[in-house]
């Protein structure tokens, strides 16, 4: 870790990530009530600043190791989580005390929605997904359907099988992001869903009528499922609004990952019964 770093190195590297799209956060000192500091120690002081990058040491420092190593720890905690705000220490990284606020700021790449499945309700989802900033894949082993000029709006459009596009993007999903399946074959979404359950992916949904939920339940139970995991998977996919066309459905999927992220009850599809649509 290094110890000091001019602010105009921290920024151009900050600049540099972000334009990158990759993650990065910034913690600065705001407010400080700590005492002289020891003549071999500068200590924490405000507007000192350090920068945290998952893949990389940190540049710059608050004026003390130990505040440096609790700070970093928990920078990369919000950076993974995608949020920022002011954590408080003790002048030496200390928990519990209110000597030192920091404010960090996280620069997190935009969520992932993969949705597959380059289906009529695809189109709507990929559009609806765009406005709230998610970078959407679309994905389909079928050419002549996972294009561009159909899905306009995805950021990429891949024909591949989506199990096989999980084998390579898998492992760097995380909570902030979505994996929607929208197909209705089995050896489509059954090794989809396997896939996708390998993940950390912070959502997980699949369409189908409660009678193609249950089949596909049955089989990922023959494929080595566990009942745990299948309480995971959003199946039917969406809150339950009443939607019917493609672009309702969108919505109600858009909203039931919404719901989940911010940990406000909703009437999932997954918990009622009946027909899907009146």
């Amino acid at each position: 870790m290094t110890d000091s770093s001019p602010e105009g190195s921290i920024f151009d590297i900050l600049s540099a990530a972000i334009a990158a799209e990759a993650p990065v956060a910034l913690a600065a000192i705001v407010e400080c009530a700590v005492d002289v500091a020891q003549p071999d120690d500068a200590g924490p002081v405000i507007g000192a600043k350090i920068l945290i990058r998952p893949d990389a040491d940190p540049v710059g420092s608050l004026g003390n190791p130990e505040l440096d190593r609790v700070v970093v720890r928990d920078a990369l905690g919000e950076l993974s989580a995608g949020t920022t705000g002011i954590r408080h220490y003790g002048p030496k990284g200390e928990a519990r005390r209110e000597d030192v606020a920091v404010f960090v700021e996280s620069f997190a790449p935009p969520p992932q929605m993969l949705i597959f499945g380059a289906v009529d309700f695809t189109a709507a989802l990929s559009r609806v997904a765009k406005t709230l900033g998610y970078r959407v894949t679309v994905c389909d082993a079928r050419p002549v359907f996972a294009t561009t000029q159909r899905f306009p709006y995805a950021d990429e459009v891949v024909v591949d099988w989506p199990h096989r596009l999980l084998e390579k993007v898998g492992p760097d999903l995380g909570q902030r992001d979505a994996i929607c399946i929208l197909t209705h074959d089995p050896k489509f979404d059954v090794p989809a869903t396997i896939a996708a359950l390998k993940t950390d992916v912070g959502y997980l949904g699949a369409m189908g009528s409660r009678r193609t939920t249950d089949d596909r339940n049955r089989r990922l139970v023959d494929e080595g499922v566990s009942e745990r995991q299948l309480a995971g998977i959003l199946a039917p996919i969406g809150l339950d609004l009443g939607a019917r066309t493609p672009e309702e459905t969108a919505i109600s999927i858009c909203a039931e990952i919404i719901a989940l992220r911010s940990g406000r009850s909703a009437s999932s599809l997954r918990n009622t019964a009946g027909d899907i649509h009146d």
